[in-house]
């Protein structure tokens, strides 16, 4: 990258974080979308939760931009506009659910909707790397195991979105590793669009440190954790880089090691799993006297953790890269014992 291509993607970064935190600062003082707080919340007075659509039109501007000053054949392509329009609906609906709320049985069936658009298109998952064995051509399974994915991290991100600071924080640190990796992997043009993720973050994020004046709602998380589950995949299917399609799950996998967890701690103890509620980890963390600073900071070096060994991770053998998730499965689990412990201690949880 020359200097002045350099100083042309900085000034065009620093735009966008600009729009997104005066479109943030706009929506806070301009849209009453209220979230009020209850037993289940982790905050103490009503506070916007629109923060989400500046995310979503800064990204769909970026798009814009891109579109215009781009002659990349990727823009021609049917899973990319595809892509496209199966992530305005779900920012679309997801609006709407912050508006008037929608039952988590509808919000599933427009994942699966919005998931197998994109996958009629092509984006699949279709193989896989394991130790000892080798390349797993996954066949027929590839589109489960890609329909799981997707529905899982959007979810994974919206369950997480629940103290400040912490998905903004996450999304700017995923996106930005992500985005590293495909550029050394030789990207030529989708790493733009992820690196447009990082600033519309980074704009909104400005907000919603602590104390957080405005959340970015379901109009945010779930559009976030979609889209980025989606460049995953299409990052190893189609874009030079070809990056493998386990460094997305490792960027996420604090997110998804308490997403799973305690969804299987909660229904062994007989709760509603599809209910709100205030016993995630991180939760239970807030719960236990850390700050949401303190909490979300944690689950932030976690994740820059992970983007480090992304970074070994693609520098191995593809047989090999799987047994990177070790060192962090034992990080999760000895975090999960601590806090579990304390909760059961203090009556938490049972």
């Amino acid at each position: 990258m020359t200097f002045s291509e350099f100083l042309f993607y900085a000034g065009f970064g620093a735009a966008l974080l600009a729009l997104a935190a005066l479109l943030t600062w706009l929506l806070m003082k301009r849209v009453r979308i209220i979230d009020v707080p209850n037993e289940r919340s982790s905050h103490s007075r009503p506070t916007p939760r629109s923060g989400g659509i500046a995310i979503v039109v800064t990204f769909f501007a970026g798009l814009g931009a891109m579109w215009a000053i781009s002659d990349s054949p990727v823009l021609g392509t049917s899973y990319f506009w595809g892509f496209c329009g199966a992530a305005f609906v779900i920012a679309a609906v997801s609006i709407f659910d912050d508006l008037s709320g929608l039952s988590f049985k509808v919000k599933l069936l427009l994942q699966t909707g919005c998931s197998a658009w994109v996958m009629a298109l092509g984006v699949v998952a279709d193989q896989v790397y394991l130790p000892f064995i080798g390349l797993w051509e996954l066949g027929w399974l590839a589109y489960p195991v890609t329909l799981v994915w997707i529905i899982g991290l959007t979810n994974a991100f919206n369950f997480m979105d629940g103290i400040d600071g912490i998905s903004g924080g996450t999304a700017i640190i995923a996106s930005g590793f992500f985005a590293f990796v495909m550029m050394n992997g030789g990207s030529a043009f989708l790493h733009h669009v992820v690196w447009i993720v990082l600033w519309a973050s980074l704009g909104f994020l400005l907000w919603n440190w602590q104390p957080a004046k405005i959340f970015m709602g379901d109009s945010g998380s779930q559009f976030l954790g979609f889209i980025l589950a989606i460049f995953a995949v299409m990052a190893g299917q189609f874009d030079e880089s070809h990056v493998p399609y386990v460094v997305m799950p490792l960027l996420f996998f604090h997110y998804m090691w308490d997403t799973v967890y305690t969804f299987v701690r909660r229904y062994r103890a007989g709760e509603a799993v599809t209910e709100a509620h205030r016993s995630h980890l991180y939760q239970l963390m807030n719960r236990l006297g850390m700050s949401h600073a303190r909490v979300t900071l944690t689950y932030l070096g976690i994740g820059a953790l992970q983007g480090l060994g992304a970074l070994v991770l693609v520098q191995l053998p593809p047989e090999w890269q799987l047994l990177v998730f070790v060192p962090f499965i034992g990080l999760q689990w000895g975090l999960t014992r601590n806090v579990v412990r304390r909760a059961r201690a203090q009556g938490l949880i049972a």
